[in-house]
């Protein structure tokens, strides 16, 4: 069988993360959306997604196909109808298609299916940024017991202070040196040749994935994840870390999401409540304005390859795109388009070239190598995202 991936309609309440990704490669708990599809289908799978992503992300079509809405996050019940379909056969959950079987070539028209309504509680999607974090905790549960089902951890050392221990899971390569792990509340989840140094304090559900780090005397609230090659320091709380990207010092990030490539500077620090305690806007790329999120507490969203000075401060709901560079002194405005230079006294444009020698560098410390087909999605960026530069 093949299976494929597919946006949905949520990709535009997914910007800036999916300016650079399809939904499927978002990170919401310890494995990416299509990682977690992948693991309890047993295959692997492509995708249909914008037109100047598929060179990176390309879509394959069989003679017999699977097609799955990548906002939906898998459980085991999910994946097992999934992969039970039969043809002509459409799996709804609610008036939302959550995947349907078709033959190569064949026309889509849900009136022609036979609809089966997934009725069991266990939903979870992923419909807005906010959340990935406000849903992260849950999606960290989910993919603790998918991925140590089985197994048996690497004994935790010497040194460390640890509460519920049994909840606790270290992967092969990891080192931990006199940091303390309370899993009382959640899992934690500790990845191959992770690091934590001593002095971090974790509490559950957490993950560190792969090649990542923990600096010393780090603050690491519930329901946070730290993606693969990442480097974390300071106090964070309910945060998503997508993957390549710093936060090395002190400073606090709350009820945020970072993509990849983002770098925040040392003392960088996020509001996630404002004073009066209201409702939390965040910006809307689909309507052009702030829409409410019903969240009180909601902090930074910063997609991939933007970069922040030292002691730059966040208000409380704000959104910056895709290779922004802020620096400077005040708060920065609440919506930071993408390519932008500057901060709180203005912005100009930052020059694809010059925008692109920065991701060279960086990505090249992380032995990956910044392709054409990178900066082709990234010049795209550039020419979507112009109408919202004004310099």
């Amino acid at each position: 069988m093949n299976y494929i991936l597919f946006d949905g309609n949520v990709r535009n309440q997914l910007l800036p993360f999916t300016f650079t990704r399809p939904v499927a490669d978002i990170r919401v708990g310890i494995l990416t959306i299509r990682e977690k599809w992948e693991h309890l289908l047993g295959f692997t799978t492509t995708t249909v997604t914008e037109d100047y992503l598929s060179e990176k992300y390309p879509f394959v079509e069989l003679e017999r196909n699977i097609f799955i809405n990548a906002s939906f996050l898998p459980s085991v019940n999910l994946a097992n109808i999934v992969k039970g379909l039969e043809e002509n056969q459409a799996l709804f959950f609610n008036d939302e298609p959550i995947a349907f079987f078709t033959t190569e070539g064949q026309e889509v028209d849900f009136e022609n299916f036979d609809i089966v309504q997934y009725s069991l509680n266990d939903v979870l999607r992923i419909e807005h940024t906010w959340d990935i974090f406000s849903k992260n905790g849950e999606a960290i549960k989910r993919d603790f017991e998918l991925l140590t089902k089985g197994r048996k951890s690497q004994p935790i050392p010497k040194g460390i202070w640890t509460k519920n221990p049994e909840n606790i899971f270290i992967e092969e390569g990891a080192t931990l040196e006199f940091c303390s792990l309370n899993a009382s509340e959640g899992p934690i989840y500790i990845g191959k040749d992770a690091e934590i140094m001593e002095g971090s304090m974790v509490r559950g559900p957490f993950a560190l994935c792969e090649h990542s780090t923990l600096k010393m005397g780090a603050k690491i609230y519930t329901n946070t994840t730290i993606g693969p090659h990442s480097k974390v320091g300071g106090e964070v709380n309910n945060s998503v870390i997508f993957g390549y990207s710093n936060k090395g010092h002190d400073g606090f990030l709350g009820n945020s999401v970072l993509g990849e490539w983002c770098n925040l500077g040392a003392d960088t620090n996020n509001s996630n409540l404002k004073n009066n305690y209201a409702e939390v806007r965040l910006w809307d790329y689909e309507t052009e304005g702030f829409t409410k999120t019903g969240l009180q507490f909601c902090g930074l969203m910063m997609g991939d390859h933007s970069k922040c000075g030292i002691n730059t401060m966040f208000n409380t709901g704000t959104v910056v795109g895709v290779s922004a560079n802020i620096f400077g002194s005040g708060f920065p405005r609440n919506f930071v388009p993408s390519f932008s230079w500057g901060g709180s006294g203005g912005f100009t444009t930052f020059k694809t070239d010059k925008a692109f020698e920065v991701a060279k560098v960086v990505m090249a410390r992380r032995n990956i190598e910044f392709s054409e087909i990178d900066s082709k999605i990234l010049e795209h960026v550039f020419e979507e995202t112009a109408k919202w530069r004004k310099g």
